[in-house]
Formats: structure tokens, sequence, C-alpha cells
């Protein structure tokens, strides 16, 4: 199984950028902190723009947030990603001629889109400015 990180990777890059505003902003200096390569950092910003999240020119290194970091959520972060936007997966090759393989999909697709739900409600209820007020604690420690 695979697991995605463009989610921590776009709040990563939106923290930075808060953080480092008057510092070295390239695509490269972020994948340098992300631990990515800079086409990775480059394309999650293309997805962060394009959901008004983020402001850039073309040619210059100087990228902001096109909000300010409390009217930012974390699930406005989820919905800007280009990914999958399932939290939960159901296995789709259970055996339906068994009493348990033949319901469990519909069962869980039940409860998972619950706590899905709860999970983006939770999401929208934080904002940057907690994740970034975290880093800055920690980094003071």
């Amino acid at each position: 199984m695979r697991y995605s990180y463009k989610l921590s990777d776009a709040i990563h890059i939106l923290a930075y950028i808060e953080i480092f505003k008057t510092k070295d902003l390239s695509s490269q200096a972020i994948a340098a902190s992300i631990g990515a390569n800079a086409s990775v950092v480059r394309n999650l910003m293309l997805d962060l723009r394009a959901a008004g999240l983020l402001t850039t020119r073309q040619g210059v290194a100087k990228p902001a947030l096109a909000r300010a970091p409390e009217a930012i959520s974390l699930y406005d972060v989820y919905q800007a990603i280009n990914m999958t936007h399932q939290l939960l997966h159901v296995d789709p090759k259970t055996n339906p001629n068994c009493l348990v393989g033949g319901q469990i999909q519909t069962t869980l697709d039940h409860m998972y889109t619950t706590v899905e739900a709860a999970a983006y409600q939770k999401m929208a209820a934080m904002p940057l400015t907690d994740v970034i007020q975290d880093i800055l604690q920690q980094a003071s420690c």
C-alpha cells in the first residue's frame, strides 16, 4: 500500500512560505525543507495557486499566501491538492458469495462516509495558524 504525502507537503509549503516570507522561497529551498524534488513542490504550488491559497509570479521566487493563515483551513488545503479525496478505502475484491464478503463493502461505505464527514469538519476548524504556531513553539523549546 502506498501513502500519499501530498497533503502534509502542501501544508508544509504554506507554513514554510509564511514563516520564511523574507527568505529564499524558491522551489529548491522549499524542496530541501520537505526532502523532495523541486518539481513536486512546483506541482503542489500550482494546485494551491489554482485553489486561491497561494499567489505566485512567473520568474520570481516570491510566493505568498493569498489569504491570511487564519483564513486557510487544513480542509481548504486538502480540497486544493490534486488527489483522490477519500480518506478511507474499502477493499473492492471481496467474495460476493460469502456472507461477510458480500455485505462488507456496503456496510463499510456507509460507516466510512460518516467518519470522513467528521474528519472533514475537524479539518475545516483547524487553521494554518495552528500549524505555524505549533512549529514555532516546538522550535523554541
